[in-house]
C-alpha cells in the first residue's frame, strides 16, 4: 500500500503547526495565552483560559516522538472534549498517527495505525467540515483501501467520493500558505477518489472528467492511469467514439509502463489488443508504445499517432489497387461488390461479367437446371448460398451432387445483388477436374468505432 503520497500534504505542514502551537508555553500569563489556529484562517486565535488545560495541551504537542504525542493528545481530548483547541489537537493527532503508519514496517500494525488516522480525520471533518488535510487523507485512503481489495470496498469508494467532492468544494476557500503549496496535489487526490467510484458505478463520463486531470498530473500513478484507460473504453467489444478509443489506447499503454513488474507484460498485451481493434493491425504499435512509455500526459496529436482502421470501402479500394480483378478470387469479388464504392464495384464487375469462371463450391440445394452454391469459406461454414448457377439444359440426376458436397464448376457472371450478396452465373457446367479448395473470404477489419 502506498503511504508516502500524503506525507507531503500532512507531514511538513503538521510538523510546522505543532511547533507553532507549542510556542505559547513561554511567558504564559496566569490565565493562558492564545495558541495558533489549525487552518491559519481564523481572524482571532482561540485562548485556553484554564492553566491545567493549557499545560496538558502544550505538554502533548511538545512530545518529541509520535508515540508520546499520540498518547498525550488522546489523553488531552478525553479530558477536555470541548476544548477550544480541539480541532488543532485532532489535526496534530491525525498527522502523528499518519507519520507513525509511514514509519511502521509491520503490515498489521500499519493497517491499525491507518485506521486510527482515518478515525481521527473523520472526527476532525465532523468538527471542521472544510479541513482539507483531513478530507484529503480520508479520500485517499478510502480509495486505496478499496482498490487494494478491502471487503468493504463499495462503501469505502462511496465515502471516498463524498470526501473528494467535499474537498473540491472547500479548496477555493483555503488561504493558508502551507496548504496552498499542496493545492494541486490535493486536487489530484480528490479527483481520483471521485473518479474511481464513478468508474465502479459505470458512470464513465464522470470517471473520465475526474480521472484525466489526476492521471495527467500523476502519470506514474498506476492506480489512476489504468482505471482511466478502462473508463475510456470499458468494453472493447462494444463500439466507442474515436476520441475515447485513442485515449484508451494511450492510457493503457502508459499503464503498462508504470504497472507493477509482474503485471506489465499482461497490460502491454491488453493495450496492443485494443490498438489492433481500433487500428485494424499492429503496424505502428511499437511507436505508440515507445511514446507512451517515454511520455506523460496524452499528446495533443493522438489522431496522428493512432489512426483508425480503414473502412470496408477503403479496404475494397485498396484491394483493387493491389490486384487486378481477373486475378482475384471469388471471396475478394464478393467483398468489393458488397462493400466497395459504386466506382470500385463497377471496376470489378465490368472485368468479370460474361467471362467464364472456373471454381470450387459447396452445394446448398439443387434443381435439374439450377444449383444454389456457397463459394466463400465463410458462407460455406454458414451453409449460405452466395452463387446461383443456372444450366442451359437439365443436369442428369446421376450427376447432381448431394447437398453439402464440394464440387468443381464453371459459369459466367451475369448479375449480382450486394445485400444480401448473390451472384448469378449463367451457362453452368460441371467440371470433372479436381480443383483447389474453396476461396476464403477476404479478411475484414471491422471498425471498432462508430
Amino acid at each position: 500500500m502506498k503511504t508516502v503520497l500524503l506525507t507531503v500534504v500532512l507531514g511538513v505542514a503538521v510538523q510546522a503547526m505543532a511547533q507553532g502551537a507549542a510556542q505559547p508555553a513561554q511567558g504564559q500569563p496566569a490565565q493562558g495565552q492564545a495558541a495558533q489556529p489549525a487552518q491559519g484562517q481564523q481572524s482571532q486565535a482561540p485562548v485556553i483560559k484554564d492553566p491545567a488545560e493549557y499545560n496538558a495541551y502544550v505538554s502533548a504537542v511538545q512530545q518529541k516522538d509520535n508515540a508520546g504525542k499520540i498518547s498525550g493528545l488522546e489523553a488531552f481530548l478525553t479530558q477536555y472534549p470541548n476544548s477550544v483547541m480541539k480541532n488543532q489537537a485532532l489535526e496534530i493527532l491525525m498527522g502523528a498517527y499518519q507519520q507513525q503508519a509511514n514509519s511502521t514496517a509491520d503490515p498489521t500494525q500499519r493497517r491499525a495505525l491507518i485506521q486510527k488516522t482515518m478515525d481521527t480525520a473523520a472526527k476532525l471533518v465532523t468538527a471542521d467540515a472544510c479541513n482539507v488535510r483531513a478530507l484529503a487523507l480520508l479520500a485517499y485512503f478510502d480509495r486505496v483501501l478499496a482498490q487494494g481489495g478491502d471487503p468493504n470496498a463499495k462503501q469505502l469508494l462511496a465515502d471516498g467520493k463524498k470526501y473528494g467532492q467535499q474537498g473540491l468544494d472547500c479548496l477555493p476557500k483555503v488561504t493558508d500558505q502551507e496548504l496552498l503549496k499542496n493545492k494541486a496535489q490535493m486536487e489530484g487526490i480528490f479527483n481520483s477518489a471521485i473518479g474511481i467510484d464513478d468508474l465502479q458505478e459505470k458512470d464513465y463520463a464522470g470517471a473520465i472528467q475526474h480521472l484525466k486531470p489526476a492521471a495527467d498530473a500523476n502519470p506514474n500513478d498506476f492506480s489512476v492511469v489504468y482505471p482511466l484507460a478502462l473508463a475510456y473504453w470499458p468494453d472493447p467489444k462494444t463500439p466507442t467514439t474515436p476520441d475515447n478509443a485513442m485515449n484508451a489506447i494511450w492510457y493503457a499503454a502508459r499503464a503498462s509502463a508504470v504497472a507493477p513488474p509482474q503485471s506489465q507484460a499482461a497490460l502491454e498485451k491488453y493495450a496492443r489488443s485494443i490498438y489492433v481493434r481500433y487500428h485494424g493491425g499492429d503496424d505502428g504499435w511499437p511507436d505508440v508504445l515507445a511514446k507512451a512509455k517515454a511520455g506523460t500526459a496524452a499528446p495533443p496529436d493522438l489522431a496522428t499517432l493512432i489512426k483508425p482502421a480503414p473502412t470496408p470501402a477503403e479496404q475494397a479500394h485498396n484491394m483493387i489497387m493491389a490486384t487486378a480483378p481477373d486475378k482475384m478470387d471469388f471471396a475478394t469479388w464478393e467483398f468489393i461488390l458488397t462493400n466497395g464504392s459504386q466506382a470500385d464495384q463497377d471496376t470489378v464487375w465490368n472485368a468479370i461479367k460474361g467471362k467464364a469462371v472456373q471454381m470450387n463450391g459447396t452445394v446448398i440445394s439443387t434443381t435439374p437446371t439450377q444449383f444454389m452454391i456457397a463459394g466463400s469459406s465463410d458462407d460455406i461454414d454458414a451453409k449460405k448460398a452466395d452463387i446461383t448457377l443456372n444450366f442451359e439444359e437439365k443436369v442428369p440426376v446421376r450427376l447432381i451432387p448431394k447437398d453439402g458436397a464440394s464440387f468443381d464448376f464453371q459459369g459466367e457472371p451475369a448479375s449480382y445483388t450486394s445485400n444480401p450478396f448473390m451472384m448469378v452465373m449463367d451457362k453452368g457446367q460441371l467440371l470433372r477436374v479436381k480443383s483447389e479448395a474453396p476461396a476464403k473470404k477476404a479478411p475484414v477489419h471491422h471498425k471498432a468505432v462508430q
